[in-house]
This record gives structure tokens, C-alpha cells and sequence, in this order.
């Protein structure tokens, strides 16, 4: 794991920890994230950010509205996915980025305790995830 994405995990927890985000973990994370983090607290502001779980195993996925004019909405795993566009061309093919603002979102909207919770069985979860 990079120095980087170790220092990100560090603040994520601490900010998980007390549900809460300082201007000092904020400006770390905005230097490690840049405008993709601005991009990420519009969102987490609007409560754009949806932790779809499955109820009785608990698994979930987050469904994170995207800017467009269109309200598109992404499935994210925050650490390891997205489905978005810039996930694949960012990250994945050119490497420029350690996440999309989606994921970031969604780390953000869940370390606070500020994600939406909808309850689903398991097997409509399972439904959601097969169309990925």
C-alpha cells in the first residue's frame, strides 16, 4: 500500500471514529484527492449517497448519485469500485487517480453516518450486483 492511500485510511478512520471530519482532516484529504473531494462533500451535502443493505447477511453496496443533469446513479464499493465512467478512465487505464469522487463519497457519507440506509432482501441485493 502506498504512503498515500496509508495516510488516507488513517484519516478515514479517525474521522469514522468520531463521526466527525476536522478542517485539518479535510485539507489532507483534499490534498491527497484534490476536486475530486470538493465533487465528493457536494454530494454527501445533497445526501446523495445511498448504503443499499442486505438484510439477513448485512452485505451492501453504495448507489451514489452522479452530477449530471440526469441524476445518474453509480454502484460503488469505496475502496476497491465504481461503475462510473471515470472510474475506468481515471483510475483504472491511466492511473491518474486513487478513487473516483463517487467512492469518495461514499467513504465520507459513511464514515459521518450520513448515508442513506435502504433494506433490501438479499436477493434483490443480489439482483443489483448482477447487473454490474
Amino acid at each position: 500500500m502506498s504512503t498515500s492511500a496509508l495516510v488516507a485510511e488513517k484519516v478515514w478512520n479517525d474521522i469514522e471514529s468520531t463521526h466527525s471530519v476536522s478542517d485539518e482532516q479535510l485539507s489532507i484529504l483534499h490534498f491527497l484527492f484534490g476536486k475530486n473531494l470538493e465533487r465528493a462533500m457536494t454530494i454527501v451535502d445533497q445526501r446523495g449517497v445511498k448504503r443499499m443493505l442486505g438484510h439477513p447477511s448485512g452485505r451492501s453496496i453504495f448507489q451514489v448519485v452522479g452530477e449530471s443533469k440526469r441524476k445518474e446513479e453509480y454502484l460503488c464499493f469505496p475502496q476497491h469500485y465504481c461503475a462510473c465512467y471515470s472510474f475506468f478512465y481515471d483510475i483504472v487505464n491511466r492511473g491518474e487517480q486513487h478513487c473516483c469522487k463517487h467512492q469518495l463519497a461514499a467513504r465520507l457519507a459513511s464514515s459521518l453516518g450520513t448515508c442513506i440506509d435502504v433494506k433490501m432482501s438479499d436477493h434483490d441485493l443480489a439482483l443489483m450486483l448482477s447487473h454490474l
